[in-house]
């Protein structure tokens, strides 16, 4: 029945030959490029894509309504996707297609979006310094003031940080997660800046002996054009936390339709292909990121980061409480 379903792609676009398909989309990959491009070239269908930061992508679909070209929303992390589906701006999508390949705590209880990639939060440390890794096995060990001055972690704005703590309130409750984050500030060796690689370049420079980061960043550092980010990568050491318990917090990037699109029939199309085997393995090898399906076969590079468990909490339940992660961080002093 999948494969069936997957193979109507080419059937799909000899119906829709001509038609066209705009894409608003906060992803910077080179990956995506290519991906858009075997799209058009199998269905025929014209992709229009514009590329900003999601909020920039949201304020402007708000602004357009029923007006906006955009058929399709793709972003990272689900408190982007969440933030899409509180403005009433997406649409449900029923596709037996995403049902069957896309487990269920990875995708919207309303179907109205869908993870294409995962990604794990994870902490790195100095291994070359011969840090002990035993310091940090689960995400908790984070806020003990046995790492006071030696953590690094990008701000609290980040959807990242906010959908990490929002999958500590998720799990271990709001007053846990509020002790939590007054921990991680308390422990943070200077104020947070950058994104992930630059965390990660800050403890290659001994700032600091322990990062949280996502797994893909290293991979791409690994092969990166730059020798210093491959030796910046090459000096980390992975620990996935809590592996003793619910596992290792998984974020994901995700699609969803719009609620004003007008290529209903191309954008489900698109989201179908998304979740192909051949598109799951070039997001996998060109970006470094988990795929969603299971007979993907992981690269080496990946492969190298080690076997480890995920928390299976719907990634819906952690997107709820994304505004009270915000709202702690705000209290604790934390930006």
């Amino acid at each position: 029945m999948l494969k069936k379903s997957l193979l109507s792609i080419s059937m799909i676009g000899s119906i829709l030959l001509g038609a066209e398909l705009n894409i608003y989309s906060a992803r910077h990959y080179d990956a995506d490029f290519e991906i858009i491009k075997k799209f058009e070239q199998k269905t025929g269908i014209k992709v229009n894509h514009t590329q900003a930061r999601p909020q920039e992508l949201i304020k402007r679909m708000r602004l357009e309504g029923d007006k906006s070209p955009a058929d399709l929303f793709i972003t990272a992390d689900i408190s982007n996707l969440t933030e899409a589906k509180n403005a009433n701006l997406l649409a449900p999508v029923d596709s037996k297609v995403l049902q069957e390949v896309i487990p269920s705590h990875l995708r919207d209880k309303d179907n109205q979006w869908f993870a294409i990639t995962k990604r794990a939060r994870i902490v790195v440390y100095a291994k070359n310094r011969g840090v002990d890794p035993n310091l940090v096995k689960n995400y908790e060990d984070l806020a003990d003031p046995k790492l006071k001055g030696n953590l690094l972690v990008r701000s609290a704005t980040a959807a990242y940080s906010k959908t990490l703590l929002a999958s500590i309130i998720a799990n271990d409750g709001s007053a846990e997660a509020k002790k939590w984050a007054q921990g991680v500030l308390a422990n943070l060796a200077s104020k947070p800046k950058g994104g992930d690689r630059d965390q990660a370049r800050q403890v290659y420079a001994g700032d600091a002996d322990f990062a949280i980061m996502n797994t893909y960043y290293i991979g791409l550092m690994k092969h990166s054009k730059n020798p210093k980010d491959v030796e910046v990568a090459n000096s980390l050491g992975i620990i996935f936390p809590n592996q003793d318990n619910r596992g290792a917090h998984i974020n994901v990037s995700g699609v969803a339709m719009t609620k004003s699109s007008k290529n209903r029939k191309e954008a489900q199309a698109f989201m179908e292909f998304l979740l192909s085997k051949e598109v799951q393995e070039m997001l996998t090898n060109i970006n470094f990121e988990y795929p969603v399906r299971s007979d993907v076969k992981l690269n080496e590079t990946i492969q190298s980061f080690g076997q480890f468990k995920e928390d299976q909490l719907p990634v819906s339940e952690i997107a709820k409480k994304v505004q009270e992660a915000v709202k702690i961080y705000d209290e604790v002093g934390f930006r």
